[in-house]
């Protein structure tokens, strides 16, 4: 674990050459450990860069803050999108990695959206487990080309099926290329999401 560059965080270095970086953001109470496995399993070998939420809820971890369930403060969002926009520049740098591939889950995918569409410049593209809308009444940034997979569930209580479809279309109208699942489950990770998400990050 460091504190270097700005979040403290957690690096493992990749084992295979040109494996595109994973960059891993845990959900509401989770840290820098938390998705560790899940990135070795989704891509062996690849470098990853978990680093933890700087906003507490309570005692728990998050990447911006929010109003109430579903309900978030946009300004910290935007603020918090790009301060982790600059740390994954420096880290990036500092370990000699090329732009990662966002793997967020929840509370991490959403402010992987953000930063899709804030500064999508600094990430190679998006897997999204979970995500809602970030950000509101908001133009993003051009995003050509760039590939996101969304995974979002059917009977999930906290994000309802149409805010998760209002996100594909914005990322859609910003021009990424954008692969939309929904599986017959709840908020909670299962093992279709894993294989969705290798399958997909196999083809990048």
């Amino acid at each position: 674990m460091t504190t270097s560059p700005d979040f403290i965080h957690r690096f493992v270095p990749g084992t295979v050459d040109g494996a595109t970086p994973l960059l891993l953001l845990h959900g509401t109470g989770g840290d820098e450990n938390d998705l560790l496995g899940l990135g070795q399993a989704l891509s062996p070998g690849a470098p990853l860069l978990s680093p933890r939420g700087k906003v507490l809820e309570g005692a728990m971890p998050r990447f911006f803050r929010r109003l109430a369930e579903g309900v978030f403060d946009e300004e910290d969002v935007k603020r918090r999108a790009d301060e982790l926009a600059d740390f994954i520049a420096s880290a990036s740098a500092e370990y000699g990695i090329a732009a990662p591939i966002a793997v967020g889950y929840s509370n991490g995918a959403n402010i992987a959206a953000a930063i899709l569409m804030r500064r999508p410049q600094v990430l190679a593209g998006a897997v999204l487990l979970r995500a809602m809308t970030p950000l509101h009444d908001v133009v993003p940034a051009p995003i050509a080309g760039t590939r996101v997979l969304m995974v979002n569930g059917a009977m999930d209580p906290i994000i309802p099926l149409r805010d998760a479809r209002d996100l594909k279309g914005l990322l859609d109208a910003a021009g990424a290329d954008v692969t939309h699942e929904v599986l017959q489950t709840g908020h909670g990770l299962t093992q279709n999401d894993l294989d969705l998400a290798k399958r997909w990050l196999a083809r990048h």
